[in-house]
């Protein structure tokens, strides 16, 4: 069988979870009760090609990212199979300041920190021609 190494990066922490196919198709079924979910990629392989092994886990991982980005708030189920205990939530004015850490049995709301990219290193200055 096939085990799926998710990467979790939440608040500065990273974590791995691994999950087999199976494990993701059941979180699916559970899923559909609470939110509107997307199309999950499909159950049976004929062959285990990587090329279609690629795509599968490229379809997983669009899975996890368009749940994610469709639901402010996210059922206890989809942070249990990520591992994740609570999820901090920002405050209204949406500020880059500190989180309110709060815990919720239900559901928690998740945020996407802006993320800076640099083309070249800030510190270091053009060379003079």
């Amino acid at each position: 069988f096939q085990v799926f190494k998710i990467e979790v990066f939440m608040n500065g922490r990273k974590h791995f979870v691994e999950k087999r196919y199976s494990e993701f198709h059941a979180l699916h079924k559970k899923l559909k009760k609470f939110i509107r979910t997307p199309e999950i990629p499909s159950k049976h392989v004929r062959n285990w090609v990587p090329k279609v092994l690629e795509q599968r886990r490229q379809g997983l991982e669009l899975y996890l990212q368009t749940v994610i980005l469709e639901n402010e708030e996210l059922p206890k189920i989809f942070l249990d199979f990520l591992n994740v205990r609570h999820v901090p939530i920002l405050p209204k004015a949406e500020s880059c300041g500190s989180f309110n850490e709060t815990e919720s049995e239900e559901s928690s709301k998740l945020s996407h920190q802006p993320v800076l990219l640099f083309l070249r290193d800030p510190y270091v200055l053009p060379k003079a021609n």
